[in-house]
């Protein structure tokens, strides 16, 4: 994985919507009608997150969840976090309906 410069990260980070890039990492706090839903939410991101190989670090107090995305082996960074938040946002606008 190529680690982006921080021109090509703030360029993809415009792409979404509620994330900012905080101490070199993807982050966005997502809030869930409950426990439930935002438990949901992390197990429906599972298998995304073993297809990319691309495993966030994530915090779930009751009804939220806190994402962090950083490419370890890279060591900032890459498409794939971008990838990985996109689907993020997805899956939640789907519970959040």
């Amino acid at each position: 994985m190529q680690k982006l410069t921080a021109d090509e990260a703030q360029e993809r980070l415009t792409q979404l919507k509620g994330w900012t890039i905080d101490d070199g990492k993807l982050k966005k706090d997502f809030g869930f009608k409950g426990f439930t839903t935002a438990i949901e939410f992390m197990n429906r991101l599972v298998p995304v997150a073993e297809k990319l190989n691309h495993h966030p670090d994530w915090a779930n107090s009751y009804n939220r969840v806190t994402v962090n995305l950083m490419s370890h082996d890279a060591r900032g960074l890459t498409k794939t976090d971008f990838i990985f938040a996109q689907k993020a946002d997805e899956v939640a606008a789907e519970l959040q309906r």
